[in-house]
């Protein structure tokens, strides 16, 4: 999904909303468990298609299906395929982390877009130039680099200066710029840096963000619209724990398209406010 069709789902659906897929086998409700042959895809199945109407895309984290070994992977993948056969508007971001010297990576690169067939996938940069390329040959395939996170630990390196006063983020941002334009690279910035949005504009003026923290780790989605939505939008808003676990009884899936779509509501007044879709009285 190149540039322009991503922004065009955002004025269509008036939402930026990203919904994480951290799907963990001891938080889904266990009716789930107790009837279903992999409960893992029954439940992301059931959040798909109770939140599709509400949101542009869906983050499968990794981590949740790789800790069950190949059946995990098995509902990774059958999750991918049940978006892409039901939803194909929507935007599939693998959230992988990856990152390693170039054959390594090339590998990684082949498995997310050429069998999961994802639309991005996040990537660690701290390896440099030759650790990300591999993923950038893929036309209309993106990749997601980590810039400013949103976790506690994020100013232990993140916001380190070297002696021209310049911080480690500042130096990601503009050194892989080299590498890749805004049509196929976006960065991972946390909800939870609030008024720091300014600042990665200033080095990253049209690319899109991904943006965690909203919801559970506490990021505010009205600092991060006004900070840092640009004319085309450029933010993919991220929600996972508020969303998918609202609720742990047989009702969960009405739960959680509740929650989406009043992020969905909210989101719609900021994209208004910028003038990207028009006022309706």
């Amino acid at each position: 999904m190149n540039k322009q069709l991503l922004f065009e789902h955002i004025k269509q659906k008036q939402s930026f909303l990203c919904v994480g897929l951290d799907t963990d086998i001891k938080k889904i409700p266990k009716h789930l468990i107790q009837t279903e042959e992999d409960p893992i895809f029954a439940f992301n199945k059931a959040i798909v298609d109770a939140t599709a109407d509400f949101c542009v895309a869906y983050k499968p984290n990794l981590a949740f299906y790789e800790s069950l070994g190949v059946k995990g992977m098995e509902s990774f993948e059958k999750t991918v395929c049940y978006i892409r056969e039901n939803y194909p508007d929507q935007f599939i971001i693998a959230d992988a982390k990856r990152g390693d010297i170039g054959n390594t990576s090339e590998m990684y690169a082949r498995f997310f877009f050429d069998v999961a067939q994802v639309d991005a996938v996040t990537v660690a940069p701290y390896m440099g130039e030759d650790s990300v390329k591999p993923f950038l040959i893929y036309p209309e395939s993106w990749v997601i680099l980590l810039a400013l996170t949103s976790n506690k630990g994020s100013s232990d390196f993140q916001l380190m200066e070297d002696a021209q006063g310049e911080r480690l983020f500042e130096k990601v941002l503009k050194k892989s710029q080299e590498w890749g334009t805004d049509e196929q690279m976006m960065f991972v910035v946390g909800a939870t840096q609030g008024k720091m949005f300014k600042e990665i504009r200033k080095y990253a003026p049209n690319h899109f963000l991904l943006v965690p923290g909203v919801g559970a780790q506490g990021g505010s989605l009205k600092e991060v619209a006004q900070y840092g939505m640009n004319d085309q939008c450029g933010l993919l808003v991220n929600s996972s724990r508020a969303i998918i676990y609202a609720d742990n009884t047989p009702d969960f899936a009405s739960f959680a398209r509740r929650e989406a779509e009043l992020l969905q509501r909210e989101m719609a007044d900021y994209l208004i406010d910028k003038g990207i879709i028009p006022y309706k009285s």
